[in-house]
């Protein structure tokens, strides 16, 4: 039997459950997940193999006008998942009413193979989600429409067989044993701007950026010192908190899941510093690696 791989390019709104939908079908914790929008802000990439298919999953952030210099180079990695589709997964949620036309047309008229996932649809009846079925199939009729809850883990297995139907014939991209293309160092900043965006309220999440300064691993431990940025002095003061006491409890909760994650007892230090309007400022934007496509 031929073997399979490809890459299946995830989109959809700020919001829907792209993270909690990749996370599953990875069968691990590679995107942020949270309950406020645009929690997503770089293309992150996980791969699933069996003996005879590879697939490279890739989290894309939620699609959105942008208002700032951060959130048009959050679109270009959404402009890029339409470079190298071999499969796209469009992730909507019951009720949306999806507006963004330009990326509306581009699947319209995809060759790719498309595959519409309804997600959260433990949030409504049968009736409504065959409603939502016959939209999508009006809109897309090129597409496979596949209803299901990423959270509960309901359909996801149906969902993988028709991902893998839509694969092309192909050798791996990877070696078998990788899971993501990214870093370690990434997805420990990753891990600590999640306890950002639990914590802390309204702009600071939005305004903040994480930086690993150093990683030394030594034979017990690995000790981390990171840095977060925001944009101006008084959210510094916010994410330090009284007595220190915010900061603590956000390093606190980010150390049990890197420790979780790296399965090492960790010892990280975390600072936090002003960069005057970093998401607006290209030079920063660079140092983040927001200009990697």
């Amino acid at each position: 039997m031929a073997h399979k791989s490809g890459f299946v390019n995830i989109i959809g709104s700020p919001n829907v459950g792209k993270s909690t939908l990749m996370n599953e079908l990875v069968g691990e914790k590679l995107s942020i997940i949270t309950s406020k929008a645009q929690t997503t802000r770089h293309r992150i990439m996980g791969i699933v193999n069996g003996e005879e298919f590879q697939i490279i999953y890739s989290d894309t952030p939620g699609i959105l006008d942008p208002a700032y210099k951060l959130q048009e180079n959050m679109m270009k990695f959404v402009e890029t998942a339409f470079q190298d589709a071999d499969v796209f997964l469009l992730v909507t949620e019951i009720g949306e009413k999806f507006k963004h036309e330009q990326i509306l047309k581009k699947l319209q008229n995809t060759p790719q193979p498309l595959i519409v996932a309804i997600n959260k649809i433990d949030t409504s009846t049968q009736e409504i989600v065959v409603e939502q079925m016959e939209i999508w199939n009006q809109l897309l009729p090129n597409a496979s429409i596949v209803p299901i809850s990423a959270l509960n883990k309901f359909n996801t297995e149906s969902l993988l067989d028709i991902i893998k139907e839509k694969l092309p014939d192909s050798p791996p991209y990877f070696p078998k044993d990788e899971l993501t293309d990214k870093p370690q160092r990434f997805f420990i900043s990753e891990i600590l701007r999640e306890k950002i965006f639990l914590n802390y309220k309204k702009e600071i999440p939005y305004s903040s950026e994480v930086e690993i300064e150093s990683y030394v691993e030594e034979e017990t431990i690995i000790k981390i010192r990171a840095i977060i940025y925001v944009e101006r002095d008084s959210q510094k003061g916010i994410i330090i908190g009284h007595l220190g006491k915010a900061l603590k409890k956000t390093a606190s909760e980010a150390r049990k899941d890197i420790e979780a994650f790296l399965e090492k007892q960790v010892f990280i230090e975390v600072f936090v510093k002003v960069a005057k309007d970093w998401r607006s400022k290209e030079i920063s934007l660079r140092k983040f690696g927001y200009f990697n496509f």
